[in-house]
Protein backbone atom coordinates (compact mmCIF):
# COMPACT_ATOMS: atom_id res chain seq x y z
CA UNK A 1 0.00 0.00 0.00
CA UNK A 2 3.01 2.31 -0.08
CA UNK A 3 2.62 4.74 -2.96
CA UNK A 4 5.95 6.41 -2.16
CA UNK A 5 8.20 3.56 -3.27
CA UNK A 6 10.92 3.78 -5.88
CA UNK A 7 8.49 2.27 -8.37
CA UNK A 8 6.63 5.57 -8.47
CA UNK A 9 9.24 7.14 -10.75
CA UNK A 10 9.14 4.10 -13.03
CA UNK A 11 5.35 4.35 -13.29
CA UNK A 12 5.58 8.08 -14.03
CA UNK A 13 8.07 7.41 -16.83
CA UNK A 14 5.89 4.62 -18.20
CA UNK A 15 2.80 6.83 -18.12
CA UNK A 16 4.65 9.75 -19.70
CA UNK A 17 5.82 7.53 -22.57
CA UNK A 18 2.40 5.90 -22.97
CA UNK A 19 -0.97 7.20 -24.13
CA UNK A 20 -1.58 9.18 -20.94
CA UNK A 21 1.29 11.55 -21.71
CA UNK A 22 -1.18 14.14 -22.98
CA UNK A 23 -3.07 13.98 -19.70
CA UNK A 24 0.11 14.44 -17.68
CA UNK A 25 1.04 17.49 -19.73
CA UNK A 26 -2.39 19.05 -19.33
CA UNK A 27 -2.79 18.47 -15.62
CA UNK A 28 0.87 19.01 -14.74
CA UNK A 29 0.47 16.74 -11.72
CA UNK A 30 2.96 14.11 -10.74
CA UNK A 31 1.73 10.63 -9.93
CA UNK A 32 1.88 9.47 -6.35
CA UNK A 33 1.02 10.62 -2.88
CA UNK A 34 -0.23 14.13 -2.27
CA UNK A 35 0.12 13.83 1.49
CA UNK A 36 1.79 16.74 3.29
CA UNK A 37 5.56 16.55 3.58
CA UNK A 38 5.66 15.90 7.31
CA UNK A 39 3.40 12.88 6.84
CA UNK A 40 5.50 11.50 4.00
CA UNK A 41 8.60 11.95 6.13
CA UNK A 42 7.58 9.26 8.63
CA UNK A 43 6.91 5.73 7.36
CA UNK A 44 4.51 4.89 10.19
CA UNK A 45 2.59 8.15 9.83
CA UNK A 46 2.44 7.80 6.05
CA UNK A 47 1.21 4.21 6.25
CA UNK A 48 -1.46 5.31 8.75
CA UNK A 49 -2.40 8.13 6.37
CA UNK A 50 -2.74 5.67 3.48
CA UNK A 51 -4.87 3.29 5.52
CA UNK A 52 -7.13 6.19 6.54
CA UNK A 53 -7.47 7.39 2.93
CA UNK A 54 -8.20 3.83 1.80
CA UNK A 55 -10.90 3.32 4.45
CA UNK A 56 -12.58 6.68 3.75
CA UNK A 57 -12.46 6.05 -0.02
CA UNK A 58 -13.83 2.55 0.47
CA UNK A 59 -16.72 3.89 2.55
CA UNK A 60 -17.57 6.48 -0.12
CA UNK A 61 -17.33 3.94 -2.97
CA UNK A 62 -19.45 1.50 -0.93
CA UNK A 63 -22.09 4.18 -0.40
CA UNK A 64 -22.07 4.86 -4.14
CA UNK A 65 -22.55 1.18 -4.92
CA UNK A 66 -25.50 1.09 -2.53
CA UNK A 67 -26.94 4.17 -4.28
CA UNK A 68 -26.86 2.51 -7.71
CA UNK A 69 -30.14 0.60 -7.24
CA UNK A 70 -31.48 3.07 -4.64
CA UNK A 71 -32.29 6.73 -5.15
CA UNK A 72 -29.18 8.85 -5.15
CA UNK A 73 -26.25 9.89 -7.32
CA UNK A 74 -24.51 6.49 -7.28
CA UNK A 75 -21.96 6.98 -10.05
CA UNK A 76 -21.09 10.48 -8.87
CA UNK A 77 -20.39 9.18 -5.36
CA UNK A 78 -18.32 6.29 -6.73
CA UNK A 79 -16.17 8.70 -8.73
CA UNK A 80 -15.87 10.86 -5.62
CA UNK A 81 -14.50 7.87 -3.72
CA UNK A 82 -12.07 7.22 -6.56
CA UNK A 83 -10.95 10.85 -6.33
CA UNK A 84 -10.32 10.37 -2.62
CA UNK A 85 -8.21 7.30 -3.39
CA UNK A 86 -6.42 9.23 -6.15
CA UNK A 87 -5.01 11.64 -3.58
CA UNK A 88 -2.80 8.80 -2.36
CA UNK A 89 -2.69 5.86 -4.78
CA UNK A 90 -1.19 5.80 -8.28
CA UNK A 91 -3.60 3.14 -9.56
CA UNK A 92 -6.59 5.34 -8.69
CA UNK A 93 -4.96 8.32 -10.40
CA UNK A 94 -4.49 6.28 -13.56
CA UNK A 95 -8.10 5.03 -13.44
CA UNK A 96 -9.40 8.58 -13.02
CA UNK A 97 -7.26 9.83 -15.92
CA UNK A 98 -8.56 7.04 -18.15
CA UNK A 99 -12.16 7.74 -17.07
CA UNK A 100 -11.78 11.47 -17.62
CA UNK A 101 -10.35 10.86 -21.09
CA UNK A 102 -13.19 8.48 -22.03
CA UNK A 103 -15.89 10.87 -20.75
CA UNK A 104 -14.36 13.73 -22.72
CA UNK A 105 -14.27 11.61 -25.88
CA UNK A 106 -17.92 10.59 -25.38
CA UNK A 107 -18.94 14.22 -24.84
CA UNK A 108 -17.18 15.23 -28.05
CA UNK A 109 -18.89 12.43 -29.98
CA UNK A 110 -22.28 13.44 -28.54
CA UNK A 111 -21.78 17.02 -29.76
CA UNK A 112 -21.22 15.83 -33.34
CA UNK A 113 -24.13 17.22 -35.45
CA UNK A 114 -24.80 13.87 -37.17
CA UNK A 115 -25.01 12.04 -33.83
CA UNK A 116 -27.25 14.73 -32.34
CA UNK A 117 -29.58 14.62 -35.34
CA UNK A 118 -29.79 10.82 -35.13
CA UNK A 119 -30.50 10.95 -31.38
CA UNK A 120 -33.25 13.54 -31.85
CA UNK A 121 -34.86 11.46 -34.60
CA UNK A 122 -34.71 8.25 -32.54
CA UNK A 123 -36.14 10.02 -29.48
CA UNK A 124 -38.99 11.49 -31.53
CA UNK A 125 -39.82 8.11 -33.11
CA UNK A 126 -39.76 6.47 -29.66
CA UNK A 127 -42.07 9.10 -28.18
CA UNK A 128 -44.51 8.75 -31.08
CA UNK A 129 -44.59 4.95 -30.65
CA UNK A 130 -45.22 5.32 -26.89
CA UNK A 131 -47.97 7.89 -27.50
CA UNK A 132 -49.69 5.58 -30.01
CA UNK A 133 -49.51 2.63 -27.60
CA UNK A 134 -50.90 4.71 -24.73
CA UNK A 135 -53.67 5.99 -27.02
CA UNK A 136 -54.61 2.44 -28.05
CA UNK A 137 -54.67 1.32 -24.42
CA UNK A 138 -56.87 4.24 -23.31
CA UNK A 139 -59.21 3.73 -26.31
CA UNK A 140 -59.55 0.02 -25.59
CA UNK A 141 -59.73 0.01 -21.75
CA UNK A 142 -60.48 3.61 -20.85
CA UNK A 143 -59.03 5.53 -17.94
CA UNK A 144 -59.79 3.92 -14.59
CA UNK A 145 -58.68 5.80 -11.52
CA UNK A 146 -57.36 3.68 -8.66
CA UNK A 147 -59.67 5.31 -6.12
CA UNK A 148 -63.45 5.02 -5.88
CA UNK A 149 -65.25 8.34 -5.93
CA UNK A 150 -68.98 8.27 -6.44
CA UNK A 151 -70.20 11.57 -7.81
Amino acid sequence: MNAESDERKEVAVTVASGSAAGDEGRTGRELGSRAPGFIRGSKVLHLSWQVGIFVVGLAVVGAGIVMLPLPGPGWLVIFGGMAIWATEFVWAQLVLRWTRRKVTEAAQRALDPKVRRRNIILTTVGLVIIAVLVGIYVWKFGVVMPWKIDQ
